[in-house]
C-alpha cells in the first residue's frame, strides 16, 4: 500500500522556501551567517524537513553555500563578484527587454502596465517588501515576453546571486525614486515598440543599481575600518 502526503504537505514546503528566501532577499539573514535548521524551524514554526528542504533548494539558486564541516552559509559575495554579476544582469537585461519589445502581446503589455500602478502604490506607502516582489514579478514578465527560455533561465540564475543587494540599493530614498522613474521609462518603451530605448533603459537601470551597492559596500567597509 502506497502512503500519500498529506495534501498541504507541499504548500508548506513551498510557503517554507518562500518565508526562508525573503529572510536572505531581506537581509535578515546577513550575508556569511550560517543557516541554523533548529532555529529557523522554531522561527517558522515547521518541522526541520522542510528548512532542509527549502535549504537544498536555495542552494541551487545560488543564495546559499553548503560547505563542508561548516553546513549551510548565506552567501557573501567579493566586490569584485557582485561587479562582475552586476555587468552579466546588465546584458541579460537588456537583451531580454530588446527582445520584449518586439515580442510582447498587447495583453501582456497590459497586465505589465496593471503591475507598475500596483508597484508605484507601494512605493507610495514605503512597503519595500511589496514593492520588491512586484518589482520582481515586472523583471519577470518582461523575460517571459522575450519568449527566450534559455535567456530567462540564465537570468534567474545568475541573478539569485544579487538578489539581497538589488533589494537593498532602494533602501536609499533618492535611489529609489531613481528606479521608479526607470521602470516608467521601460513601459514607456515597451508601448512604444522601442526595442533600442528599451535595451537601453534596462542596461541602465541595473548598472545604475550596480553603482549604488558599490557605494553602500564601500560606505560600509570605511566604517568598519573606522570603527
Amino acid at each position: 500500500m502506497i502512503l500519500t502526503a498529506p495534501a498541504n504537505s507541499q504548500n508548506l514546503h513551498e510557503a517554507t522556501f518562500q518565508k526562508l528566501r525573503s529572510l536572505l532577499v531581506e537581509g535578515v539573514i546577513h550575508p556569511g551567517s550560517k543557516l541554523n535548521e533548529r532555529e529557523l524551524a522554531e522561527q517558522l514554526h515547521v518541522s526541520r524537513t522542510p528548512i532542509r528542504e527549502a535549504i537544498r533548494r536555495l542552494a541551487a539558486d545560488g543564495l546559499v553555500e553548503l560547505i563542508t564541516n561548516r553546513g549551510a552559509i548565506a552567501v557573501q559575495l567579493t566586490r569584485d563578484d557582485i561587479i562582475h554579476t552586476f555587468d552579466v544582469i546588465a546584458n541579460l537585461e537588456g537583451y531580454s527587454g530588446e527582445l520584449a519589445a518586439h515580442n510582447m502581446s498587447a495583453q501582456a503589455l497590459a497586465e505589465l502596465e496593471a503591475l507598475q500602478y500596483e508597484m508605484m502604490a507601494s512605493y507610495a506607502r514605503r512597503d519595500l517588501s511589496n514593492y520588491y516582489r512586484l518589482n520582481l514579478k515586472i523583471h519577470h514578465a518582461i523575460h517571459q515576453a522575450a519568449n527566450n527560455p534559455v535567456l530567462s533561465q540564465l537570468f534567474t540564475q545568475v541573478n539569485a546571486r544579487i538578489e539581497a543587494l538589488r533589494f537593498r540599493s532602494n533602501q536609499d530614498g533618492v535611489k529609489w525614486e531613481k528606479a521608479v522613474g526607470e521602470h516608467q521609462e521601460m513601459l514607456d518603451a515597451l508601448k512604444a515598440r522601442d526595442s533600442a530605448r528599451m535595451r537601453k533603459v534596462m542596461m541602465q537601470h541595473v548598472r545604475n543599481k550596480r553603482d549604488v551597492v558599490i557605494q553602500q559596500i564601500d560606505a560600509d567597509s570605511k566604517e568598519q575600518v573606522m570603527a
